[in-house]
Formats: C-alpha cells, sequence, structure tokens
C-alpha cells in the first residue's frame, strides 16, 4: 500500500508540474502582444522583454550605470537568448515531460521561493536597525573592525566528502604542513597545497577564538565550501576599519546573523511540523537526539 501512495503522489506531482509548464508556455506566448517598446528580441515563436533583460543585470550584479554599456547589453542579452533558443530546443526534444527533470523544476521553483521569503525577512528585519543597534555590535566585534587583520596562509586544500573524513581524522595531531601533505600523499587522499589571505572579519567566531589562543606555527583546519582546507598562519597584518565603511560592513554582517538565525529558526519549525513515515521516521528521530558536537 505504501508503494501504491507513492507512486500516486509521484504522478499527481509530475501532472501538477506539467499544468504549471503548460501555463507559463502560455503565458510566453501572450507576451507577444506586448508593446513592441517592452519586447528587446524574439527568439522562435518567444520574446525577451526589457523586464527579462533587468532581471538578467540583477543577477549578474550589473549596477545600474553600467546596464546601458553596449559590450554589457551585447554579453548579457546574448546569453539570454541563447538559453531561450535551448528551452525551445529541449521542449522540441521533449524533455520537459521527464519525470527527473520535471522534478529538477519544482526543486529549482521551490529554492527561488524559500530564498525570496528568507530574503524579505532578512530585509524587514535589517531595515529597522538603528544606529545603536550598529554601534554596540561594532564594540562588540573589535576583530571585524578596529582590529581587524589580515592573515597570509599557507595552505593544504582538498576535497571534502566522506571519504576524506578518515583522513582529517589521520592528520589532527600533525604539527606542520609538510607533515600533513606526506600524510595525505601516503594514503592517496588527492590535494593541492597554495598560499592565501585571511580576513579576521570572515572567520567564524569559534576559529578565530581557536587561532588567537593557539601558539604561531599551529596547523588548523576548516571547511570552504565543497573543500577543506589545512592552513598555517604566515604572519599578519593590521586592516583597521572605521567610520562609514564599518558601518556598512557592519549591516552586512548583522544580515549575514540574522540570515543563519532566520535559517536555524525554519529548521526547527519544519521539523515540528514535518510527520516522517516508514524509516525516516527512525532516522530523522535518531539525529534529533544526537548529542550537540557529534
Amino acid at each position: 500500500m505504501l508503494m501504491f501512495r507513492g507512486i500516486s503522489h509521484s504522478l499527481l506531482l509530475l501532472t501538477t508540474i506539467a499544468a504549471t509548464l503548460a501555463g507559463c508556455g502560455k503565458k510566453s506566448e501572450d507576451q507577444g502582444s506586448s508593446p513592441n517598446g517592452q519586447i528587446v528580441a524574439r527568439v522562435g515563436d518567444q520574446v525577451v522583454t526589457v523586464q527579462e533583460l533587468d532581471t538578467e543585470f540583477r543577477w549578474n550584479n550589473v549596477p545600474n550605470d553600467r546596464q546601458h554599456d553596449p559590450a554589457i547589453v551585447k554579453r548579457i542579452l546574448g546569453e539570454l537568448v541563447t538559453r531561450k533558443y535551448l528551452v525551445q530546443q529541449a521542449l522540441a526534444a521533449k524533455l520537459d515531460r521527464e519525470p527527473s527533470i520535471l522534478l529538477d523544476l519544482l526543486r529549482a521553483r521551490e529554492q527561488v521561493l524559500a530564498n525570496a521569503f528568507g530574503s524579505r525577512q532578512i530585509s524587514t528585519r535589517a531595515s529597522v536597525l538603528s544606529k545603536a543597534d550598529i554601534d554596540k555590535f561594532i564594540a562588540n566585534n573589535p576583530s571585524k573592525f578596529a582590529n581587524q587583520q589580515i592573515m597570509n596562509v599557507d595552505q593544504i586544500t582538498i576535497p571534502f566528502n566522506q571519504s576524506t573524513q578518515s583522513a582529517i581524522e589521520a592528520t589532527k595531531d600533525l604539527n606542520s604542513l609538510e607533515e600533513v601533505d606526506q600524510k595525505l600523499t601516503s594514503i592517496g587522499v588527492p590535494h593541492g597545497r597554495s598560499t592565501g589571505t585571511l580576513n579576521s572579519a570572515e572567520v567564524p567566531d569559534d576559529l578565530l577564538k581557536s587561532i588567537q589562543a593557539k601558539r604561531p606555527g599551529d596547523v588548523f583546519f576548516a571547511r570552504a565550501g565543497q573543500n577543506g582546507v589545512f592552513f598555517q598562519i604566515k604572519s599578519t597584518e593590521p586592516h583597521p576599519v572605521e567610520g562609514d565603511a564599518a558601518v556598512a560592513l557592519a549591516r552586512q554582517l548583522l544580515r549575514i546573523d540574522m540570515l543563519r538565525t532566520e535559517s536555524s529558526i525554519a529548521s526547527v519549525a519544519a521539523n515540528m511540523e514535518a510527520k516522517y513515515e516508514g524509516d525516516y521516521a527512525k532516522i530523522m528521530a535518531d539525529q534529533s537526539e544526537k548529542p550537540k558536537g557529534n
């Protein structure tokens, strides 16, 4: 019974997505009746509107004063037209009817809506920040402002995944990057060595405290996106941030803190609302009971 319920739900989901896509296609066709002043290009039976071009500028972080630069317009509009053409080819090949692609489209829609809701929540909270809030944050975080430092580092980068977790454990007591390099080579973990910089304003507070507490030359490890990084600090340079620059940085860092808080609240609320079934109920219950730090 559970298997049949799952299949029925999937079919209903895919039917719903297909109907949504059909609606989108109708909307695209209807755009052809827009005033010519709003259309900047035509690709087959589709049009490219001024609003779509403005969205591309936003996604590409093109400032307002550069949006009439012929070179930038040519690049952005060319990429948009190419995408429209490829979408037409995909529809002609009936790729929009494949279940896995329909689910990918649904996921993309959910991600955009989730991000939009989170951004709106953060913007609302950030808009009411007072001067006192900003001043207090700056005073409470000297390492990010008056005492900000640029740290020059030597580093070794590895892919971070389940297979390299044992390598991280095997290197945790080593005292130099040379030893880490040798160990990773001996156990066959791909890695690269380079130099880089860290800004104390961008380092997580717990890692920054560890850096400040340990001796020069100690090896640290941190996550960086899809990678893990072993690093040693070779030198530091003072980089104080004051005045208007400090206020702008404080607003940016406060937004990041708000985003983390909002994500945490949403995660708790979602798990309270969710009702897991079958084996997943036990898995999720076990995860929630794990002690912190594991």
